[in-house]
């Protein structure tokens, strides 16, 4: 249950568990987390003999959108692996459940978590690499498919 306060939370502070079954040790935090949203679909019906001419809206399925993580590239395999694993066809076992929490300011607990539920690797994207700069960081990009999620 999220925590209210008169004063809204700082969006950086915040810890990513990829539902591996390591929450004790996070392998090269993430630096953003994006995507987080559900959507409820409709359905639009109306009777030919309705007396009212208007249509009648119905609640239909609801989904959420892709999330996409992002950190900076230090040599972590875990992203990749799970990625792998999709791909030489392991399917339920690649779907996880992925928490994000939101913490306070002083890192003392979290005020609010979100719940990827049947989380698995859409797509991997890594670093744009550039010998003019000199200033950036090489970053990959994890976008997951999400069946459903939960804000707790």
């Amino acid at each position: 249950m999220p925590i209210f306060r008169e004063t809204p939370y700082g969006a950086f502070n915040f810890l990513v568990e990829l539902g591996d079954g390591d929450a004790t040790q996070p392998v090269a935090g993430f630096s953003e987390v994006s995507g987080l949203n559900a959507e409820m679909t409709v359905a639009e019906y109306r009777a030919g003999n309705d007396k009212n001419n208007y249509v009648h809206k119905v609640a239909g399925l609801t989904k959420s959108g892709d999330i996409t993580l992002k950190r900076g590239l230090m040599g972590a395999q875990n992203l990749y692996d799970w990625l792998d694993q999709m791909r030489r066809g392991e399917f339920p076992a690649a779907k996880r459940m992925v928490t994000i929490r939101l913490l306070d300011e002083a890192r003392n607990g979290q005020v609010v978590s979100w719940k990827l539920r049947g989380a698995m690797p859409l797509k991997w994207t890594g670093p744009s690499l550039n010998a003019k700069g000199g200033t950036d960081v090489a970053m990959e990009e994890f976008v997951l498919s999400v069946e459903m999620v939960e804000q707790e």
